[in-house]
């Protein structure tokens, strides 16, 4: 989250019990260029587990950007957001708007992968209602080797006060691929239903600005 997942908010969050910790979402043409303020937003300067968080489409920028990178010891790879509704980036055609470019993103990820780092992907079940129920979200899951899915299960055209929909879960699930659940999750019931239903994980975000302890209020043996 911008301005919020700085590596100190991470590293209490893992002590909290997260698992794995994201930074803030930069975009992959100013790291390419080697803009400072971005660089910095992903710096991972101890042992806390955290995946690095790319907006971007370019496949230019991503070798540009990875034939310098240098992995530091808390790292464990990429995220690839496909979820930001942010206006001002589904108009340059990225974050929420790449939910239907496989082509693209199996491209992105197998140049991530060729030069040794795993990438995951986070995305929403679209940019609006027509795409969700077209399953645009099922089509990128499905033709995607990725290390796993973080579905947000909202569009982007929805907001925060409209409930996600956990129905959607067990088509993903149904992929075979590693799915982990995000928005409104806030209980262990929830956790225990995600659990059952076959998820490989929970992501919590806003949940945990106020209240980093909900992950380990949350966990399960």
């Amino acid at each position: 989250m911008e301005d919020v997942t700085n590596s100190a908010f991470r590293t209490l969050c893992y002590k909290q019990g997260a698992d794995l910790t994201f930074t803030e979402m930069v975009r992959v043409t100013n790291l390419a260029k080697g803009k400072k303020g971005e660089l910095e937003k992903i710096e991972i300067p101890d042992s806390t587990p955290a995946e690095i968080q790319l907006a971007g489409s370019k496949i230019s920028d991503y070798e540009k950007f990875l034939a310098n990178f240098k992995p530091s010891n808390g790292f464990r790879g990429f995220n690839l957001n496909l979820g930001c509704p942010s206006p001002d980036l589904i108009r340059q055609g990225i974050g929420a708007a790449m939910i239907k470019r496989v082509t693209r993103v199996n491209e992105i990820v197998k140049v991530i992968n060729r030069h040794g780092f795993e990438c995951s992907l986070k995305l929403r079940l679209g940019l609006n209602n027509y795409e969700k129920e077209k399953g645009t979200y099922l089509n990128m899951i499905k033709n995607i080797d990725a290390s796993f899915f973080a579905v947000h299960a909202r569009t982007a055209k929805q907001n925060s006060d409209d409930p996600a929909d956990f129905s959607v879960y067990a088509k993903c699930v149904d992929t075979g691929k590693q799915i982990v659940a995000n928005g409104d999750i806030r209980t262990q019931k929830q956790i225990l239903e995600l659990k059952q239903i076959g998820l490989f994980g929970a992501m919590i975000g806003r949940a945990a600005i106020h209240h980093p302890e909900i992950f380990k209020e949350l966990k399960i043996d």
